[in-house]
């Protein structure tokens, strides 16, 4: 069974202030506004990396859950991970005999997703969604592909979680999910979780992305440490 890190999604509290930082620092092109976060009283905005995603997701209501960790983790940060899987039921019997609860399933023309209770994994809402077709990504539109951009960078390579015991929760992500952990780390088919020690006054949450490049630097976007590791060429 396949697997493989697909999407993050970043919280910000100024969301047009978070896309211009993006496009400047990596070059990387909108793809989709969803009109469906609506429903959870959000807006967004989606961007090819390669051809996997990264999402920025606002409040524009109050009481919601992306708010309230605004609040929790004193501004913006890491909100959610999203893996793509080739065969969703093992994964629901899993979360049903693991006790993590399926708090939403997302659906939409050729996809699928089940979203975890942050409180039974730690660190992120968990999402894990199967498509009709492997390549494919409804979420991020009909014509997400045209606007793929690589001179700057060119995929998400791994994605960091900071935990009070990163131990402890690389172990609870890999019991929930059936990966196999290599210590604080849990290696996907194509990507990787990792788990570090909380290094600010934040809390738990996700704390840094890596991202094959063109060259290496390090920037903040949205409270996040994103590293660029410049790839062989």
């Amino acid at each position: 069974m396949r697997i493989r890190l697909r999407q993050v999604a970043f919280v910000a509290e100024d969301l047009a202030a978070v896309e211009a930082d993006i496009e400047e620092r990596l070059g990387i092109e909108a793809c989709f506004r969803d009109p469906g976060v609506a429903g959870f009283g959000l807006h967004n905005v989606l961007y090819p990396v390669g051809d996997q995603l990264l999402e920025v997701v606002s409040p524009i209501e109050a009481g919601t859950a992306a708010g309230r960790l605004l609040d929790k983790r004193g501004g913006d940060g890491g909100y959610m991970v999203i893996l793509q899987v080739d065969d969703l039921e093992p994964f629901r019997n899993r979360f049903a005999e693991t006790r993590a609860r399926v708090v939403f399933e997302a659906a939409a023309d050729g996809v699928a997703g089940l979203h975890l209770h942050p409180a039974d994994v730690g660190g992120a809402i968990l999402s894990v969604d199967r498509t009709d077709d492997w390549d494919a990504w409804p979420w991020a539109g009909p014509d997400w592909r045209n606007h793929i951009r690589t001179d700057v960078v060119q995929g998400i390579q791994a994605v960091e979680i900071q935990a009070e015991e990163p131990t402890s929760m690389a172990a609870r992500w890999s019991e929930v999910l059936g990966v196999p952990a290599d210590g604080t780390t849990l290696p996907l088919d194509e990507g990787e979780i990792r788990f570090a020690g909380v290094s600010d006054d934040r809390g738990e949450g996700v704390s840094g992305l890596e991202l094959a490049a063109a060259e290496s630097s390090e920037v903040e976007i949205s409270g996040v440490r994103i590293t660029l590791v410049a790839q062989d060429r």
